[in-house]
């Protein structure tokens, strides 16, 4: 009540101060030109003014100036009201609804408004910006969404089990292998905790890759080879066609998060018995990567959907990933300004190719 009082009486001593400034204003521009027209009236026809005449000008003069003044007055206020009140209203309303957690709140264009108000620019402006916020704030609450069902998943597997081996009776071959499971699961976590750690920084920028000019041949026949223990005992074929020299400009340790998920998906997906090749050459000022398997590959609909976080093509293999790694993928060949194709058959395999550049940009 106090604070809308205080309003009341600053509203009204706002009017009675413009009244007054337009009061003087119109006075003074009234008096000069009444005073320049009575002298040039008496100097040009000879006329002499009595009291009389001056009290009945004066008085005149300044109901004139009195009736100039409310109009001026009601007008400016009229004009404050729709041009300058109005829209402030509507963008701290809008702000303030912002604040609360609405992000649909969007500003309507001002049409009666001076383009060169800049009220106009401003609500564009601020349209613009909640828009973003709305689309962040969507990414944030899926975001959480699937890192707690993700983590809920493992959790779950490692209490069952753990409840499990904490029976007495249980054999001895039952409980190793009950605390295996514990263990990958636990690993999987932790895994799956680092990518999203990863993939976070990077997308709030607060990874700063170092770029070189370096080796990638060699890069990625060393990445090969950390898989070589797990691609023997599904005794998948390797097939290799490498350039030797091959450079790429960028941050290897990054890049090196791109070619290990790529090669730990095609040996994933890739049956006993399967084959993967990998396929390195120069492209003019790019190179270009491939990395192919013969697994079970997917069709159309999931293919739209790869590189988003937490989606997983094939549900059956889900226990031996998170969704994470392909999203990771992306995000480091956008920061690198590379791109990344995919073509695959459902039942035929998958085919990933990469284009990044060898040299950094005016290189020769």
């Amino acid at each position: 009540m106090i604070g809308d009082k205080d309003d009341r009486v600053g509203l009204v001593l706002y009017s009675i101060s413009r009244f007054l400034l337009f009061f003087m204003l119109v006075a003074f521009a009234v008096s000069c030109c009444m005073s320049l027209f009575i002298s040039s009236m008496m100097r040009t026809m000879g006329l002499t003014l009595t009291q009389e005449n001056i009290q009945q000008a004066a008085k005149l003069t300044m109901g004139n100036v009195l009736l100039i003044t409310a109009v001026f007055t009601l007008i400016d206020h009229w004009r404050r009201k729709w041009m300058v009140e109005r829209p402030v209203k509507m963008i701290v309303e809008a702000a303030e609804r912002i604040e609360k957690g609405d992000f649909s709140v969007r500003i309507p264009t001002m049409v009666y408004l001076d383009s060169r108000s800049g009220f106009g620019d401003i609500a564009r402006c601020f349209n613009r910006m909640a828009e973003e916020l709305s689309g962040t704030e969507t990414l944030r609450t899926d975001f959480i969404s699937n890192v707690s069902h993700e983590i809920k998943t493992p959790l779950t597997v490692i209490k069952n089990y753990a409840t499990m081996l904490e029976d007495g009776d249980l054999p001895e071959a039952q409980r190793a292998q009950y605390a295996r499971a514990i263990g990958d699961t636990a690993r999987r976590l932790a895994g799956m905790i680092t990518n999203i750690l990863k993939l976070g920084k990077l997308e709030n920028q607060q990874i700063f890759p170092a770029f070189a000019e370096y080796d990638l041949s060699e890069q990625l026949c060393a990445c090969l080879l950390e898989f070589e223990d797990i691609w023997e005992k599904k005794q998948i074929e390797i097939e290799t066609d490498i350039e030797d020299g091959v450079t790429a400009f960028g941050d290897a340790q990054l890049l090196s998060l791109v070619w290990n998920n790529l090669f730990s998906n095609a040996i994933k997906f890739t049956d006993d018995g399967g084959r993967v090749s990998l396929s390195v050459k120069s492209a003019g000022r790019d190179a270009l990567v491939t990395v192919a398997d013969t697994g079970c590959g997917f069709d159309a609909g999931v293919g739209a959907h790869i590189f988003e976080k937490f989606y997983q093509g094939d549900t059956s293999r889900a226990t031996q990933g998170s969704g994470l790694g392909l999203a990771l993928v992306k995000r480091v060949l956008d920061i690198h300004g590379g791109e990344i194709s995919v073509s695959s058959a459902l039942g035929k395999g998958s085919t990933f190719t990469v284009r990044i550049r060898r040299q950094a940009d005016g290189a020769a």
